[in-house]
C-alpha cells in the first residue's frame, strides 16, 4: 500500500499514554488504541493529539513528549522525574527546562537573587534547539548518592 494512506506519523506508533503498539486508519490522520481512544496525527505542527482530552504529544528521537498548557501537569511530570532519580540514589543539582515554558512557570519559580528554582533546585531554561520544540525537560545529575529529597510538590 502507498505510504500516503496512513496518517502523518506512517502505519504503526506507540501509544504515547501505555506505550502499546496502535494502528493508524487508512485515509485519515488518526490512531486508535484499545484503551485510550483515538488520537489524530497533526501533520502541521508535528504533534499527536488525544481526541478526547485534548492533550498534545511530540515525537522526539524514540519517545513521545507531552506538551503542557497548565503548570501544574508540568511541575507534577518533573516531581515525578525527580522521585525516580531519587529512588535510584542519584544525584540531582539542576533542572533545564524548554524556553517555551518560560512564561507558564513564572508563577511557580521560586527566585534566590538572580536564580530561578523549582522544587529547591536551580532551573536552567534550554537554548533554541530541535530537540527542545519537543523535549520538556532534563534533570542534570552529578555524581554521588542524594542525601535526602529536596523538593516538595
Amino acid at each position: 500500500m502507498d505510504g500516503n494512506l496512513y496518517p502523518a506519523f506512517g502505519s504503526e506508533i506507540s501509544c504515547p499514554q501505555c506505550r502499546l503498539p496502535i494502528s493508524g486508519l487508512i485515509l485519515t490522520e488518526t490512531y486508535l488504541c484499545d484503551r485510550h481512544g483515538a488520537f489524530e496525527a497533526d501533520p502541521a505542527t508535528g504533534e499527536l493529539v488525544h481526541v478526547q482530552s485534548g492533550r498534545r504529544w511530540r515525537w522526539w528521537q524514540g519517545e513521545w513528549y507531552r506538551q503542557h498548557v497548565h503548570p501544574d501537569g508540568l511541575r507534577f511530570e518533573i516531581h515525578y522525574s525527580l522521585d525516580d532519580a531519587y529512588r535510584l540514589g542519584q544525584r540531582v543539582s539542576k533542572i533545564q527546562i524548554a524556553e517555551r515554558y518560560r512564561s507558564l512557570l513564572q508563577g511557580c519559580l521560586e527566585r534566590q537573587g538572580q536564580e530561578e528554582r523549582l522544587f529547591g533546585l536551580q532551573v536552567e531554561f534550554g537554548p533554541a534547539t530541535p530537540a527542545w520544540e519537543a523535549v520538556n525537560f532534563q534533570l542534570v545529575k552529578e555524581p554521588g548518592h542524594p542525601h535526602r529529597p529536596r523538593w516538595k510538590f
